[in-house]
């Protein structure tokens, strides 16, 4: 056990890498990693479970004990990021496919991965798990009326199927995870591997993705790498300075700007794929 919960903790600090070198594997050799692209729905269910089998009844308490950079963090992040996609897609005149992928991503909540950077960039860790999960919590609602209202300028969304889309695959897995926390306290004793659970599903669910759009990628992968790294330094930023606005100390700050500026990609990449099928195209940003 001790083994695999190191493979685990290893997994979880270089998943960058990870993704970067299965990725260029599955860039080079489609077939290698594009079946993953029929699980997309139950591998992102996998990472979500897996995130809620982590979390403790108490971790709710920060709700409660600290309102404010919750409010704050949140606010920042389902308005700067979804606002800024909108922005990008315009000035860069995206097509569709891409326009609503830009914007899927911009309009999820955080990420698992922004408590391990927010960790080692030595930020409120906390609070960045406190955001993760309001904002996850939120996104059932939020996540489809914002992808509505700005992606209806290119797309015909259909508000009621991106609700249940997220509600299936985020929401019912992370409460099942925290039930099943609740009910057996003895999942404790695998704690320490359910990262790597959830590190291998995100890695299927991208490099798949890769895989099944290496052709397109080369067609249009430059525009596409170029709006996906302004939109994440644009959210790192202007979290950080909606932080300061507030006058929030420098771990407080660093967690907001990591957690507004860093999406959960995988998300956006199942709601690309199961409402917007018409728009192939939509699934790359959330891969890049």
């Amino acid at each position: 056990m001790k083994s695999i919960a190191k493979i685990s903790n290893f997994a979880s600090k270089y998943i960058g890498i990870i993704i970067i070198v299965l990725s260029i594997i599955a860039f080079c050799f489609p077939p290698t990693f594009s079946w993953a692209t029929n699980y997309t729905s139950l591998l992102l269910g996998i990472a979500m479970f897996g995130m809620g089998l982590t979390i403790k009844l108490d971790d709710f308490k920060i709700v409660f004990t600290r309102p404010k950079e919750l409010l704050i963090g949140c606010f920042a992040q389902f308005t700067i990021m979804p606002l800024v996609a909108f922005c990008l897609a315009k000035a860069f005149h995206l097509s569709p496919d891409l326009a609503i992928g830009v914007i899927l991503v911009g309009c999820c909540p955080g990420g698992t991965a922004s408590n391990v950077i927010t960790y080692i960039a030595d930020g409120d860790t906390a609070l960045s798990v406190g955001m993760t999960i309001f904002s996850t919590l939120l996104a059932p609602f939020i996540t489809p009326i914002l992808v509505y209202l700005l992606g209806g300028s290119w797309v015909e969304v259909s508000l009621l199927a991106m609700i249940l889309s997220v509600v299936k695959v985020v929401l019912l897995p992370v409460l099942g995870g925290v039930l099943i926390y609740q009910l057996f306290p003895n999942v404790e004793k695998i704690r320490d591997i359910l990262p790597l659970i959830s590190v291998v599903a995100i890695v299927l669910l991208i490099s798949g993705i890769v895989g099944s759009n290496a052709a397109k990628i080369v067609a249009c992968g430059a525009i596409v790498f170029v709006v996906v790294v302004l939109h994440n330094i644009c959210g790192l930023l202007l979290g950080l300075s909606f932080a300061k606005i507030f006058n929030l100390n420098y771990k407080k700050a660093t967690a907001v700007a990591i957690e507004v500026g860093m999406q959960n990609s995988g998300l956006a990449i199942s709601l690309a794929t199961s409402n917007f099928a018409a728009n192939p195209l939509a699934t790359l940003p959330g891969a890049i």
